[in-house]
């Protein structure tokens, strides 16, 4: 191959690399426009350590404060991601407390405010099972996955839960802690999180989620929003 040959061959080459690069970029902006936000303010580092609820006397702890702290605690176990499918008891199943998926922390968020989301949701499944998404091939419900799904949870909390606004900048002050938070990855992926009373410098909440390990984090612009929710309804 002679060098002019070369030379076009490797200015076509940076051509696609330049295209593919800039295709990813608008994907990102379009779909995870906080990620640049957090990017240029810094603000995914820096936030306050000080938690509301934790001073708190225990008689004084309501059923947010306790969802909080039901979902601080996976953070604190530092929690292994794992979605798999497993046979659990029913009512008050479990996977291996040193493991879960995203939608697990939510679930061990509520049960440590005594509310079982597999036995609401088994129970509204049973009834309703055509309103639930039908997206994994099944004729009838199973107690064993259905509440560890993203798709369940947000139909849920749709349906007996208070859907909130989506937008963080103009709703700021509806953004409570104990609320359910719901998010679209670039890849389409689903993922869930609960919001935390700690806040960063611009006073966004951090939420607590399970994206690999259980973290409590800056991240609620992260991903694109989808579902925002509180339960029980006031």
């Amino acid at each position: 191959m002679n060098n002019k040959k070369r030379m076009h061959k490797t200015s076509v080459t940076k051509l696609i690399i330049s295209l593919v690069g800039a295709v990813i970029f608008l994907a990102l902006f379009i779909y995870n426009p906080g990620f640049f936000r957090q990017l240029i303010t810094g603000d995914n580092t820096q936030f306050s350590e000080s938690s509301p609820v934790e001073k708190k006397a225990p008689e004084e702890l309501t059923i947010q404060d306790l969802i909080l702290l039901g979902a601080r605690y996976e953070a604190q176990n530092g929690t292994s991601y794992d979605a798999s499918y497993r046979t659990i008891e029913y009512p008050g199943g479990d996977v291996p407390a040193d493991n879960g998926a995203c939608t697990d922390v939510v679930i061990r968020a509520f049960r440590n405010a005594g509310i079982d989301l597999q036995q609401l949701i088994h129970e509204d499944m049973s009834s309703n099972f055509d309103i639930y998404p039908q997206k994994w091939g099944l004729s009838g419900p199973d107690s064993n996955i259905d509440h560890r799904r993203v798709p369940n949870q947000m139909q849920f909390f749709k349906r007996y839960g208070v859907e909130l606004p989506l937008d963080v900048d103009e709703h700021l002050q509806d953004w409570q802690w104990g609320d359910v938070v719901y998010w679209r990855f670039v890849n389409g992926d689903e993922h869930c999180g609960i919001i935390s009373d700690r806040k960063n410098s611009s006073d966004i909440p951090l939420v607590i989620h399970n994206a690999g390990k259980a973290k409590e984090e800056d991240a609620l612009l992260r991903y694109q929003i989808t579902g925002h929710y509180r339960y029980p309804a006031p």
